[in-house]
Order: C-alpha cells, then structure tokens, then sequence
C-alpha cells in the first residue's frame, strides 16, 4: 500500500464521498434560500455562512467514522498495519513501517487495492494548482476559481463553488462537457451551467499558472489571462501502482499502468489478485465492492463468480444511494443543479451496439418545483428502446430529484421491463412533474 494513514488506506473513498456529500448539500441549501422569497418567505435578516464551522464538523465526523471501522475491522480478528506495502514475490508482501522498520508476511492469495490517484497536467506553474483530494479541505472558501476538466468532477465543483458564490470559469478540450454521456443530456447541462453563471470556454486548455500577490495568474493556449484564487485540475486519475513493484515480480501492467486481470480478477500470476481502479475497469465505488465480494466468493466461498457490468456504461459519480442498489444496477448519478442521473445506454452507445432499429422518446417541460420558484430550468427525460422486443436499453434524466426517480427505474431495467409496462403504468404527481401550461 502506498505510504498514508490508516484513513487514507482504508476509508478514503468513504470519507470523500462524505466530505463531498457535506458540501454538496450545503449547496442545496443555498439554492433553497435563493427559492423561497417566491414562495412567500420573507428573509429580512442576513443570513450569515460559517464555513469554517462546515471544517471542523466534518472533521469531527470523519474522526468518528475512522473509530468505527477501526473497531469493526479489529473485532472481526483483521490486523492492520500502517505502512507502505510492496509486493515481493508470489505469495509475499514487505512492509515499510512509520519508523522505517521493515516486516515480511506471506500469504496464499495477495489482493490488491489500492486505487487511483489524480494527475496533474505538465504545465510549467502546475504545482500552484490543486486536485480534488485538496478541494474537499481547502481553509478558505475562494471567490474566484478556475477548473481544468470536462468530467463529473470538474463539472461538480463548478456547481458547488458557483452555488456557493465564487466566480468559476470552467476550461475543457470538447465542445461540451461530460464526454461519455448522452449528447443531448451534455447539451442540456452546459446550458445549466452557463445559466447558473458559471464561464464555460470549450476548446481551451490551460498553458502556465504564475503566482502573484493577486493570487494565480492562468494563462490559456489560446493567450488569455484571467485571475484565480483556486485552479482545480480534475484531468482525470490513473492507477495507483507506482511503487508496489509490481512489474519486478511479474505482474503485468497495461500502458496506463493498471493491473491487468482476467474476468474473475485475477492477475497473469495466480496468486495475485486486483480489484477497484487499481485495474482501471469500471471506476466506481460499489464497483470496487461487487468486484471484492466476487473476489471473496471465487476464492474463498467455493463459487467461481463473475462481476456483473451490465448497465454501468461509464464511470461517473454518485451520491445519496444505496450502495446494495447500485452494485446491482449500475445506476449513475453526476450532481449539478439540477442533477443528471443515467442508467443502462446512452442513445450515441444504443446505436453502436443495438443488432436492429431503436426507438428514442425524449420529454421536456417546466417541472411544477420551478414554477412559483421563477427558475426557467427544464427538465429532460429520455428513454431509449430495442424497437423489435420493445426493451427499455437506457434512460436518462436531468432534472429536480433526478436521482430518486432514476433509482427505481434502474432497478426497472435490470429486470428488463418494456416501454409498454412504462406506459401502462400510473404515475404520481409531485413537484418535479410536468406542468401542463408549459
């Protein structure tokens, strides 16, 4: 394992989730504030944002959680070491503890899982830039921020600090953001976006960071200059395999560095076995789960599994889900406002990997949430369908409580349910339904 704390080693990708969840509905919050004067709220007073008080709670929850799992971990009879691991034959590991003492344990099956880590792009000034492991801590809220990337991460941020009221400008290589997405879905977020104020400058890509008393200096390929008091690269992660020696021992590695395994996860030694974003698969959390526990039943349990990937299409974000639900489904959710949420195919990927004709049916409208509120935000719902069994192959939303609807509805599609049993069934209405007037 690559040299860190015990939080970082066992409970990083919880504690981001958290973190980011904490932010992320801080923001929510925001919104509401911004919504209610139309709803006849009257907020006289100023209401004041502590975002230091935001730190220390989350924090102090993440103290918590690390007691807890420490417990767990040691009442189910798991030793732990904090230290920096590396492979050194087939059946054993050499650890590297805080002190510089060094221990040796072998074993019948190694497991890695160590995941990824960002990267950065090579620009002179680079260092002045931070990746999303420190924009979750930053001790400063900044006023001004500038975000390298055209993914969820770089998209998420840019909603989250714009809803907290900094100026963001948002720098990607496409013509739109959310590469991998439904076309039509990326159109609809980058008109969100830019209706929520923040820069969108497609095309540009970030060329030299200069440190001022002002803050950052940014200047793009295309010569322009602006000022930041963040720049955010979220350019994408590669695996987290750098010092495990890997390759000394035998294990094979592709071009990107990711271990590579066979379909039950096993590496090209038997002995050695690699779950997660250290192989660079599908890279998402309850992936990672499903791949350990099918790990666990093929090595361990007597049953030769599989990881299911049906229905994951593309590594995105999630949040607020259950983690049983999308281990099952696959379903995906980025968080913008309003939030996008996917399950199964896009209509661009339909299209490549149908054998006949498809069917798309899109909806948009004024949800009833957004009509006393004034917000012109619509939402879209699209699902597309196997023309010939009438199959539902993927569906898409981007909307007020996307996320929550789209849940059920993946849960539709992995039980291979048809567009006519969508029709046929009744519907309740709430406030992300359409408004018939508009």
């Amino acid at each position: 394992m690559p040299k860190g704390t015990l939080e970082t080693l066992l409970l990083a990708m919880y504690i981001m989730c958290l973190t980011y969840t904490a932010y992320k509905n801080m923001h929510i919050k925001t919104i509401c504030f911004m919504d209610a004067k139309n709803y006849g709220w009257e907020l006289n007073e100023t209401i004041d944002y502590n975002w230091k008080k935001l730190l220390h709670n989350k924090t102090q929850e993440i103290v918590r959680l690390n007691g807890i799992y420490k417990r767990l971990l040691l009442n189910a009879g798991v030793k732990m070491f904090e230290a920096e691991g590396k492979i050194v034959g087939p059946h054993e590991v050499e650890l590297t503890q805080l002190d510089g003492t060094k221990l040796r344990y072998s074993a019948k099956h190694i497991l890695i899982a160590t995941g990824g880590r960002a990267q950065c792009p090579a620009i002179p000034g680079q260092e002045l830039g931070i990746t999303s492991d420190e924009a979750l801590s930053l001790e400063e809220l900044p006023k001004r921020a500038v975000i390298l990337g055209g993914g969820y991460i770089a998209v998420e941020f840019a909603s989250i600090w714009r809803g907290m009221g900094a100026s963001v400008d948002l720098f990607f290589r496409k013509a739109l953001p959310l590469r991998g997405f439904d076309d039509e879905m990326r159109a609809v977020v980058a008109r969100n976006l830019e209706g929520r104020g923040i820069k969108l400058h497609p095309g540009t890509n970030l060329s030299e960071l200069i440190k001022t008393e002002d803050g950052i200096r940014v200047i793009t390929d295309h010569g322009n200059e602006l000022m930041a008091d963040v720049v955010l690269f979220a350019t994408g992660r590669i695996p987290n395999t750098k010092r495990l020696n890997l390759e000394a021992v035998g294990v094979a590695l592709d071009d990107t560095g990711a271990v590579k395994v066979d379909e039950f996860s096993c590496t090209n030694i038997p002995s050695i076995w690699a779950v997660g974003d250290v192989t660079n698969r599908i890279n998402l959390t309850p992936v990672a789960l499903m791949e350990g526990t099918c790990f666990s039943k093929t090595v361990f349990g007597g049953q030769a599994t599989k990881p299911d990937y049906s229905y994951i299409p593309c590594a995105v974000f999630w949040y607020s889900l259950s983690l049983s639900l999308l281990r099952a489904v696959g379903f995906e959710c980025l968080f913008v406002i309003p939030p996008l949420s996917v399950v199964g195919l896009s209509e661009q990927q339909a299209i490549e990997q149908a054998d006949g004709d498809i069917l798309v049916f899109t909806s948009t409208f004024n949800p009833m949430k957004n009509t006393i509120s004034g917000r012109q935000e619509k939402t879209i719902m699209k699902l597309v369908v196997d023309a010939e069994t009438d199959k539902v192959l993927g569906a898409s939303m981007c909307g007020p409580d996307a996320p929550e609807i789209m849940q059920g509805i993946a849960v539709a599609l992995k039980c291979g349910a048809t567009k006519a049993q969508f029709d046929s069934t009744p519907y309740w209405k709430s406030g992300t339904c359409n408004d018939p007037s508009r």
